[in-house]
C-alpha cells in the first residue's frame, strides 16, 4: 500500500486491486479484468481541513424555469453556498441564453465568509427566469473564473430543466473541449423535459455525476449533499496510466463504478506509433476518501501452455510527480493452460460489471425502439434487460423497467403512454446508478458462474 498527500498534507492511501481470472485457453487473447480503485484515510479530517478549493454554482433561469421551479432553483443555490467550506472561493452563475454574474457582480471568485454567504443569498433572492438555453456558454464562464490555477479542488454543479435548444452540438462540444481538465462539474436535470444524453455529455468530458431531480422540491437537499461532496475532496488530477507491452493493445478503459463512464474521450496515448510497449493515460478527476472500479480490455498474442506474460499494469498518478514513481499500481496477467476447469472460471467482479454494461446497453435499445414504434424491438430489448436487472440485483431499474409494460398482461405499452418522467428515469439511471458486486468468493475460492 502506498501513500499519497492531499493538498493540505493530510494522507489519503491510493490502492489498485486487479480481480481477473487470468488463466486463458491456449487459442484464448482477450484478457479481461476489473482495476479497483480506492482512495482511503480520514474522511473528518480531510473535510475540516484547510485546503484550496473553488466551487461554481450553475443555475438555470431559462424562460422554462418560471415560477415553482425557480424558487425551487433558488432555495438550492441558498443551500449549495451555506454547505460551503469557510475559506472556499465560490461564485454563482445564472444561465439562459448566456451567462451572466449573480454572485459577486465582477467575474471573479469570492472568499465564503458569513458575510458573502449572505451576500450571495441577497443576490440569489433577485433571480428571475426568461430567455433560452446555452449550456455551453455557462460552462465557459465558469472555466474563466477557475483560470486562476491556484485551486487544487475545482469543481462547479449545475442545474437546468430543459434541452440545450439554442446552443448546436458543435458548440456544446468546443464549449467542453475548453473546460476540459479545468474543473470537474456535476449536473442535475429537475423534473422530466431535459435531455440525458446532453447532461451525459457533460458528464463525461467534464470527469462528473449527472441525475434527475423529479420533484423541485427536492433540489435544495440533492444540491447540498453534492456541495458537501465536493467539499470533501482532497486530492485533485489523479489521472490512471495503463501500460501494455509489445504486441498487446488496449481496447477498451472504461469506469463501472460509481457510474458507467467511456473514457475514450479522455485517452491520452504516448509512445511512438511502431510495435513496442504503449501507455495510455485517463485523467479521473478530484478524489476524496470513496472507490471507483474500472473494467479494461487487453488483447495479447496466443500463448502457449503455462506460459504467462504480463497483459497491463494500471498505475495512480499525480500531476507533476515522477513518472516512474506512481502511487499505486495493479498488474493484470495472462497464463495460458491446457486444463478447461481453470481457463473456465470467471471473476465475480468481471462477470458483474459486464452484465451492468449489458444491462445499460440493453436499456438505451428499449428507449431507442419505443422512440421508434419498433414494438418487437423493444420488447426483445426489455425482456433482456429484465433478466440482467434479476441477475445483478439492481432493484431500482427493475422497477423503472416494470412502467413500460401494463402491470397485468406485462405487455409494453405503446408510444405516449409511458409518461417522460419514466423515459428520463431510466436513461440516466441506467448508467449513474451501478451496483457493486455483492461480497462472494474470487474465481480462486470457487469461482462463479456466467
Amino acid at each position: 500500500m502506498q501513500t499519497m498527500s492531499g493538498p493540505s498534507g493530510d494522507p489519503p492511501e491510493l490502492t489498485i486491486e486487479i480481480h481477473q481470472n487470468p488463466y486463458l485457453a491456449v487459442a484464448e487473447t482477450e484478457v479481461h479484468a476489473i482495476a479497483k480503485v480506492r482512495a482511503m484515510g480520514d474522511a473528518s479530517a480531510i473535510r475540516g481541513a484547510p485546503r484550496p478549493a473553488a466551487e461554481v454554482i450553475i443555475v438555470d433561469t431559462s424562460g422554462s424555469m418560471l415560477g415553482a421551479r425557480l424558487v425551487a432553483a433558488k432555495r438550492a443555490a441558498r443551500a449549495a453556498v451555506d454547505a460551503l467550506r469557510p475559506g472556499v472561493d465560490f461564485a454563482v452563475i445564472a444561465g439562459a441564453a448566456d451567462a451572466a454574474m449573480v454572485y459577486p457582480r465582477d467575474r471573479l471568485l469570492a472568499r465564503f465568509t458569513e458575510t458573502t454567504r449572505r451576500d450571495a443569498h441577497l443576490a440569489i433572492s433577485r433571480l428571475s427566469a426568461g430567455g433560452g438555453t446555452r449550456i455551453g456558454r455557462w460552462l465557459s464562464l465558469a472555466a474563466e473564473l477557475f483560470a486562476e490555477d491556484d485551486h487544487p479542488i475545482r469543481h462547479a454543479v449545475l442545474l437546468t430543466d430543459g434541452k440545450n435548444e439554442h446552443e448546436t452540438p458543435e458548440d456544446l462540444d468546443a464549449a467542453l473541449d475548453r473546460c476540459a481538465g479545468r474543473f470537474v462539474c456535476d449536473s442535475r436535470g429537475v423534473g422530466a423535459d431535459w435531455e440525458p444524453a446532453e447532461l451525459r455529455r457533460v458528464s463525461a468530458r467534464l470527469l462528473g455525476r449527472f441525475g434527475m431531480v423529479a420533484d423541485p422540491g427536492d433540489l435544495a437537499a440533492d444540491f447540498a449533499e453534492m456541495i458537501e461532496q465536493a467539499m470533501g475532496k482532497a486530492v485533485a488530477d489523479v489521472t490512471l496510466r495503463v501500460w501494455t507491452p509489445h504486441n498487446a493493445t488496449l481496447r477498451f478503459f472504461k469506469q463501472v463504478y460509481p457510474a458507467l463512464r467511456d473514457l475514450a474521450g479522455g485517452w491520452a496515448e504516448t509512445g511512438s506509433n511502431a510495435p513496442g510497449p504503449k501507455t495510455a493515460e485517463f485523467p479521473t478527476g478530484i478524489w476524496g476518501v470513496e472507490d471507483r472500479e474500472y473494467h479494461l480490455c487487453v488483447t495479447v498474442p496466443p500463448g502457449e501452455p503455462d506460459q504467462t506474460m504480463l497483459a497491463a499494469r494500471v498505475s495512480a498518478v499525480l500531476p507533476g510527480e515522477p513518472p516512474d514513481r506512481p502511487r499505486a499500481t495493479g498488474q493484470v496477467l495472462a497464463t495460458w493452460t491446457g486444463d478447461e476447469a481453470l481457463s473456465s472460471l470467471h471473476d465475480p467482479s468481471v462477470v458483474h460489471y459486464r452484465k451492468l454494461e449489458e444491462l445499460a446497453d440493453a436499456s438505451q435499445r428499449l428507449l431507442r425502439s419505443h422512440e421508434a414504434g419498433d414494438a418487437r424491438a423493444a420488447a426483445v430489448a426489455h425482456s433482456r434487460a429484465r433478466r440482467l436487472a434479476a441477475e445483478t440485483g439492481s432493484e431500482e431499474i427493475s422497477i423503472r423497467l416494470d412502467r413500460f409494460a401494463d402491470p397485468e398482461s406485462g405487455i409494453l405499452k405503446p408510444p405516449g403512454q409511458v409518461r417522460r418522467a419514466d423515459i428520463v428515469g431510466l436513461d440516466t439511471h441506467s448508467s449513474e446508478s451501478m451496483r457493486p458486486p455483492p461480497e462472494q468468493p474470487s474465481w480462486r475460492e470457487g469461482g462463479a458462474e456466467g
